[in-house]
């Protein structure tokens, strides 16, 4: 058990001991990351650091007493709502994730639907397999039931299938743009018909393409209509510190009509500390990351946004040209913007090659259903993109001589093995599965996600991965 240093230690010796504990984890700046930072540049970074330290004490909670933090969240919104063509008469909230805006989505469908249909005791959502999980997450905290939907073969949600599910309990469809696994853009028109032919509420989460799809569309890039021009569209999620490129902790969340934003909000009247009242799921709220997310987007603007974009796309581009071109790989379904998912044909492992690619310093993230590789590709990735090809076509190359090996020393082991039991002492036939035990050992990489992820995609039920994920977290978390 940790305890407090009895006195404590001068600053200087606990920031080289911060910097020491850094080195363990992967450089966030150095375009070898592929997911969870949104890299643009050191001089955004610098920016964003100097406009959270101006605010790191300030709280959020009450606006009356930092209104200058009123007035760049309400600009901020303002921003986010043009950007997605929300009508005059819509309304948002600035939160501190994707999770939280989807929850308060969700809130706020339930609570309003609550007046509609009071009858429901399980309201349920509609969403496709490829949703975020944080539908999931915040159905489980608010007591609403999500019914899960099947995508197409290019990974996009069935809309029949949507429809099928639909019952009296329904109060929400639920769109991507794109879905994060594989960058797909769920057809909303159709899923945001289907909602109002039903009289239901339909989201979309742009919680990854907010900040890009608009520029990406102002670039000159075609794109499926995925926000408010959508009629039956009443909410959305975007997060700013993903392609928005702001620090941590800075989403918005959207409502066509400032009305179902209302559905979101808590107030309590009878607290002896005076009426509490908070529009979003947080109480107290990091100022820092408000004014970090208003300097990032005056310092961009449309046209750095734009820039960032590009760059963004072209490199995607290129790594689909040279997925297309290396043997045995594919891009998962049909993505359409900046996010994407890389496959494996057999005898490939793509899990087999991810940790080949992390041995050479690469950090992408694997998926499952179907295996794959993930990729979200920003303005930072466009310098290594290059040297990213090259050693995925190395570690391809080696992938396929090992598969090949594998594959001979399994035909001559299960040969040796029978012609063994007919004919050799036991003890010799357990020395030469040891033998070849041992020389299947040495061809896997020290680094064993391949094992891992491929122990779990052969698990018969979803449960037992998460029984094994919950023992890892427990774990994680000791203290």
């Amino acid at each position: 058990m940790q305890a407090l240093p009895p006195q404590g230690r001068p600053a200087d010796d606990v920031l080289r001991e911060l910097e020491s504990r850094k080195v363990q984890d992967i450089d966030s700046k150095s375009g070898r990351l592929w997911s969870l930072v949104y890299y643009h540049s050191p001089e955004l970074l610098e920016l964003a650091q100097k406009a959270y330290a101006l605010y790191i004490s300030e709280n959020a909670l009450n606006p009356m007493a930092f209104p200058s933090l009123r007035r760049m969240e309400n600009e901020i919104v303002s921003i986010v709502k043009s950007l997605l063509h929300a009508p005059s008469r819509g309304a948002g909230t600035l939160t501190s994730g994707g999770t939280e805006s989807i929850f308060l989505a969700l809130k706020a469908a339930r609570d309003y639907m609550r007046v509609q249909k009071p009858h429901l005791s399980t309201p349920e959502v509609i969403a496709p397999v490829s949703a975020h999980p944080a539908f999931d997450k915040a159905a489980h905290y608010l007591g609403l039931k999500i019914v899960h939907t099947p995508v197409t073969a290019e990974g996009a949600a069935d809309v029949q299938a949507m429809e099928a599910a639909i019952t009296e309990r329904t109060i929400l469809l639920v769109g991507s743009a794109p879905s994060y696994p594989h960058g797909v853009i769920d057809p909303i028109p159709e899923i945001a018909a289907l909602a109002q032919r039903y009289n239901l509420l339909c989201h979309v989460d742009a919680c990854v393409g907010g900040l890009i799809l608009p520029f990406l569309e102002k670039n000159g890039v075609a794109l499926p209509p995925y926000d408010f021009r959508v009629e039956g569209v009443s909410s959305m999620s975007a997060d700013l510190h993903k392609y928005g490129y702001t620090p941590k902790g800075a989403s918005v969340v959207l409502y066509r009509d400032r009305q179902l934003r209302r559905y979101q909000f808590f107030i309590y009247g009878s607290w002896s500390g005076g009426v509490y009242a908070s529009a979003s799921f947080s109480g107290t709220r990091s100022a820092g990351a408000i004014a970090a997310a208003w300097a990032v987007l005056q310092y961009l603007g449309e046209s750095g946004y734009r820039e960032a974009a590009q760059k963004a796309w072209e490199t995607t581009q290129r790594i689909k040209q040279a997925v297309g071109e290396i043997p045995g790989l594919y891009i998962v379904g049909k993505p359409h913007a900046t996010v994407l998912a890389i496959g494996a044909v057999p005898p490939l492992d793509i899990y087999r090659i991810g940790d080949g690619m992390s041995q050479r310093g690469w950090h992408l993230d694997r998926q499952q259903m179907p295996p794959s590789l993930h990729l979200t590709i920003t303005a930072g990735h466009a310098r290594v993109v290059e040297e990213f090809i090259q050693d995925l076509t190395a570690v391809v190359e080696e992938e396929r001589s090992r598969s090949s090996r594998r594959n001979w020393q399994r035909k001559l082991g299960r040969r040796l093995l029978k012609t063994g039991l007919a004919i050799l002492p036991e003890r010799w036939v357990r020395g030469m599965a040891r033998l070849l035990d041992r020389t299947a050992q040495a061809e896997r990489p020290p680094q064993r996600t391949a094992a891992l992820y491929g122990m779990m995609a052969a698990l018969p039920k979803q449960g037992s991965v998460e029984k094994l994920v919950e023992d890892f977290l427990d774990k994680a978390l000791e203290h």
